[in-house]
Protein backbone atom coordinates (compact mmCIF):
# COMPACT_ATOMS: atom_id res chain seq x y z
CA UNK A 1 0.00 0.00 0.00
CA UNK A 2 3.16 2.53 1.04
CA UNK A 3 4.64 1.52 -2.62
CA UNK A 4 1.88 2.47 -3.78
CA UNK A 5 1.43 5.74 -2.79
CA UNK A 6 4.71 6.61 -3.53
CA UNK A 7 4.25 5.33 -7.05
CA UNK A 8 1.10 7.62 -7.84
CA UNK A 9 3.13 10.81 -6.40
CA UNK A 10 6.23 10.03 -8.18
CA UNK A 11 4.06 9.58 -11.45
CA UNK A 12 2.12 12.68 -10.88
CA UNK A 13 5.37 15.13 -9.84
CA UNK A 14 6.89 17.21 -12.22
CA UNK A 15 9.74 16.14 -12.35
CA UNK A 16 12.02 18.90 -10.59
CA UNK A 17 13.43 16.53 -7.98
CA UNK A 18 15.18 14.04 -10.49
CA UNK A 19 15.95 16.58 -12.60
CA UNK A 20 18.15 18.70 -10.22
CA UNK A 21 19.45 15.25 -8.90
CA UNK A 22 20.58 14.44 -12.21
CA UNK A 23 22.40 18.31 -13.34
CA UNK A 24 24.34 18.39 -9.52
CA UNK A 25 24.52 14.48 -9.55
CA UNK A 26 23.57 14.01 -6.30
CA UNK A 27 20.55 11.56 -5.23
CA UNK A 28 16.81 11.97 -5.63
CA UNK A 29 16.31 11.38 -1.83
CA UNK A 30 18.72 14.24 -1.00
CA UNK A 31 17.08 16.54 -2.80
CA UNK A 32 13.14 15.76 -2.04
CA UNK A 33 14.38 15.94 1.58
CA UNK A 34 15.88 19.17 0.65
CA UNK A 35 12.66 20.40 -0.64
CA UNK A 36 10.87 19.09 2.80
CA UNK A 37 13.19 20.56 5.46
CA UNK A 38 13.44 23.86 3.77
CA UNK A 39 9.64 24.34 3.46
CA UNK A 40 9.30 24.26 6.65
CA UNK A 41 12.80 26.55 7.76
CA UNK A 42 11.61 29.11 5.00
CA UNK A 43 7.96 29.43 5.56
CA UNK A 44 6.94 27.78 1.86
CA UNK A 45 9.55 29.59 -0.11
CA UNK A 46 11.33 26.23 -1.65
CA UNK A 47 7.92 25.49 -2.29
CA UNK A 48 6.79 27.98 -4.48
CA UNK A 49 10.41 27.82 -6.41
CA UNK A 50 9.47 24.22 -7.15
CA UNK A 51 5.84 24.98 -8.65
CA UNK A 52 8.14 27.99 -10.22
CA UNK A 53 10.15 25.09 -11.64
CA UNK A 54 8.08 22.94 -12.48
CA UNK A 55 6.23 25.56 -14.88
CA UNK A 56 9.72 26.65 -16.50
CA UNK A 57 10.09 22.42 -17.33
CA UNK A 58 6.96 21.83 -18.90
CA UNK A 59 7.73 25.35 -21.29
CA UNK A 60 11.02 23.51 -21.95
CA UNK A 61 9.35 20.21 -22.71
CA UNK A 62 6.66 21.79 -24.70
CA UNK A 63 9.11 23.45 -26.86
CA UNK A 64 11.44 20.54 -27.78
CA UNK A 65 7.84 18.73 -28.60
CA UNK A 66 7.11 21.74 -30.88
CA UNK A 67 10.56 22.27 -32.42
CA UNK A 68 10.66 17.99 -33.02
CA UNK A 69 7.17 18.32 -34.73
CA UNK A 70 8.41 21.34 -37.17
CA UNK A 71 11.65 19.67 -38.16
CA UNK A 72 9.91 16.27 -38.52
CA UNK A 73 7.04 18.34 -41.10
CA UNK A 74 10.05 18.59 -44.00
Amino acid sequence: MFQRIITFFEKQSFGVCTYLAERLNMSIGKIRLFFIYSSFLAIGFPIIFYILAALVLDVRHYIKKIRLRIWDAD
